[in-house]
């Protein structure tokens, strides 16, 4: 009787561990959506910030002909 009951508390363990494993898996795949929201949002803000430098540096060209 003691095998069959130690083998249900280890499997009862091993899933709990599982659980706690793949909780800390969701908090940092979400913690890593938001770097990767946060990084998009800063390569597009330096995106406009070169398109409005080149437009501005293309004016600038065409006034010195």
């Amino acid at each position: 009787m003691l095998w069959p009951m130690l083998a249900i508390a280890l499997g009862f363990l091993g899933t709990a561990v599982l659980g706690v494993l793949a909780v800390k898996v969701f908090l940092e795949v979400q913690r890593l959506g938001r770097q990767v929201a946060h990084t998009t949002g800063r390569i597009n803000q330096a995106v406009e910030e070169l398109e409005t430098a080149a437009v501005s540096l293309a004016r600038t060209g065409e006034s010195l002909r």
